[in-house]
């Protein structure tokens, strides 16, 4: 008898890649699709899909190599648990993007085998992604590379440093609360549609900073979130006890975009906990907003330099200095995940605090389950 097979995901605006996964998928065996509805869809994407829980179910059963798809009835990064359950699959298969240790861990429980593949696209075909069909929305994300915490006066005011970030093109459609700049892409969309106006950049990163922290907003919003949505490239915000960098240097050099592009491998994790509070019980010193602040402005060298040991050495410093000021950052998850990568990596840093959104690596050769990004450059 041919192996059940178990896949899950939204499947929005079906495409070619979709069907590619699909027929790979099958070479395992039976093929059995659990669809996100369209509640999930809204709470991990923040909108709505653009296709009906209805729509998807008959385009994906539509498709040859699925024998049966199915509305999961859960919620969350893990909607199709009990579906899971029902079918008792031989084998669970995800690709590089949809992989994460909450999966794997339910799924191994369960004594099923979990496989992850490459997102390729089908021979002599372009590569497709949802993200890039739906042609909405070109406004991009943003990587805190090093740094984070400085953005906030309470921190950069007992020593000054610097926030790196890179500027991504939106070829992957990062999840809510996932440490992405999401809430601040969000604000910019209602700001100017789908595309960034064409300005100078330091004026539009500081419209957008105002329009996503307007007056009475308790919790502001970092600059470095605007920063990194707007100015392509590589940058350094450098803060000195304000809400707003004294100076802001930009990297546009084509070799030094592609050293970054080349030493980042993303691992997802899923999305934050709802509720989750990274403020509570805080360490937050002198010594250690210097600590981050020295760790960021040799991890910028390191980058300048193509130098990958020395930015796998500081990028994970400036996430131990984050974490001695910020302790919830590292939960027990985050901490049993990194001793799988410790050997295999050079640095890693987390991209949303308290264990959500992607854990970052900096290597020197591929990694197992990670995918890599694309850097905006200044003719975007």
């Amino acid at each position: 008898m041919a192996k059940k097979v178990f896949v899950s995901g939204c499947f929005d605006l079906l495409h070619s890649g979709h069907v590619e996964f699909f027929k790979e998928a099958a070479s395992y065996g039976d093929l059995y699709v659990a669809i996100g509805s369209d509640r999930t869809v809204n709470d991990l994407k923040g909108r709505p899909p653009v296709n009906t829980e209805a729509e998807r179910l008959f385009m994906v059963q539509s498709v040859s190599w699925v024998k049966e798809a199915f509305i999961s009835q859960g919620s969350g990064i893990l909607d199709f648990a009990e579906e899971l359950k029902a079918i008792r699959p031989d084998i669970f298969i995800v690709n590089e993007e949809g992989n994460t240790p909450d999966k794997r861990e339910l799924v191994e429980s369960l004594g099923i085998e979990y496989h992850v593949l490459r997102r390729d696209p089908h021979p002599g075909l372009a590569a497709r992604s949802t993200t890039a069909l739906r042609d909405v929305c070109r406004i991009p994300y943003r990587i805190d590379v090093a740094g984070g915490w400085l953005d906030q006066p309470f921190v950069s005011k007992l020593y000054p440093g610097a926030v790196i970030t890179v500027s991504l093109e939106p070829t992957v459609e990062f999840n809510e609360r996932s440490g992405m700049a999401t809430s601040t892409r969000r604000a910019a969309i209602e700001l100017w549609g789908p595309r960034l106006p064409i300005d100078n950049y330091e004026k539009l990163a500081k419209i957008l900073f105002c329009y996503d922290n307007p007056p009475g907003t308790t919790e502001i919003s970092g600059a470095q979130d605007a920063i990194g949505i707007i100015f392509p490239g590589l940058a350094k915000a450098y803060f000195e006890g304000e809400y707003w960098p004294s100076r802001i240097d930009s990297v546009q050099d084509e070799a030094t975009l592609r050293f970054i592009e080349n030493a980042l491998y993303l691992v997802p994790l899923g999305p934050r906990e709802s509720g989750f509070s990274v403020l509570s019980d805080t360490a937050i010193t002198r010594e250690g907003a210097q600590a981050l602040s020295e760790a960021t402005d040799r991890c910028w060298d390191a980058i300048l330099a193509h130098d990958i040991r020395g930015f796998g050495q500081y990028f994970r410093a400036s996430l131990e200095a984050q974490v001695v000021m910020f302790p919830h950052m590292m939960t027990p998850m985050v901490a049993k995940l990194l001793d799988r990568y410790r050997d295999v990596a050079l640095g890693w840093k987390l991209s949303g605090a308290g264990g959500g959104g992607y854990l970052i690596l900096v290597a020197d050769h591929p990694i197992e389950d990670g995918f890599q990004i694309k850097i905006r450059r200044e003719d975007y």
